[in-house]
């Protein structure tokens, strides 16, 4: 059961909020220049409002205050984001930039078989065969046991064999997916 002060905050911060809102998205639109992440920052940004919303209301300025988170959660935003492209383009600057013979059939193959695999198991043998991750880097990456990249790369490997119908379909698949990711990182 809510308060008097609890309603009367309520109130007050969905005011704000209605108010609020389109601007403080419209500010994070124009930061990040991603009209889904504007909006899920000037959410983030009103949440985090909510959370303080005795000191924000107490301010001289509440929506100062407002653009202000917004503004610091789309520079960790960007931050994050040119981080990752930074960390990619290492990665891909690492590979060899030329794939001789390509076998585009089976590339196309190997993918359609991916795409049908639960996204851990395909995440697992991506990152086992194709990126040639160990278990425990994979497992870093995915946030899982080692134990469990074992059983979903070795699951994952069965089912693509099945899909792909090809004795040799480890060998078959790592070769492609190598050229696949390869190429992929020269798209970008």
């Amino acid at each position: 059961m809510g308060t008097v002060v609890d309603d009367a905050a309520s109130v007050e911060f969905h005011a704000f909020f209605d108010r609020h809102y389109a601007e403080l998205s419209r500010l994070a639109y124009l930061l990040t220049g991603e009209s889904d992440t504007a909006d899920d920052l000037a959410a983030d940004a009103l949440l985090a409002l909510w959370h303080r919303w005795d000191r924000v209301r107490a301010a001289d300025h509440p929506v100062a205050y407002a653009r202000g988170v917004v503004a610091n959660l789309a520079r960790t935003k960007i931050r994050s984001a040119v981080r990752e492209r930074r960390r990619i383009a290492l990665f891909w600057s690492q590979r060899e930039e030329k794939t001789e013979n390509p076998d585009v059939a089976g590339v196309v193959d190997v993918q359609s078989a991916l795409r049908r695999l639960p996204f851990r198991k395909r995440a697992c043998v991506v990152l086992r065969h194709a990126f040639d991750l160990s278990e425990k880097d994979t497992a870093l990456a995915l946030g899982i046991s080692v134990g469990t990249v074992k059983s979903q790369t070795s699951k994952g490997m069965a089912e693509l064999q099945k899909l792909l119908g090809a004795r040799q379909a480890p060998q078959r698949m790592r070769t492609v997916m190598v050229r696949t990711s390869e190429s992929a990182g020269r798209d970008r």
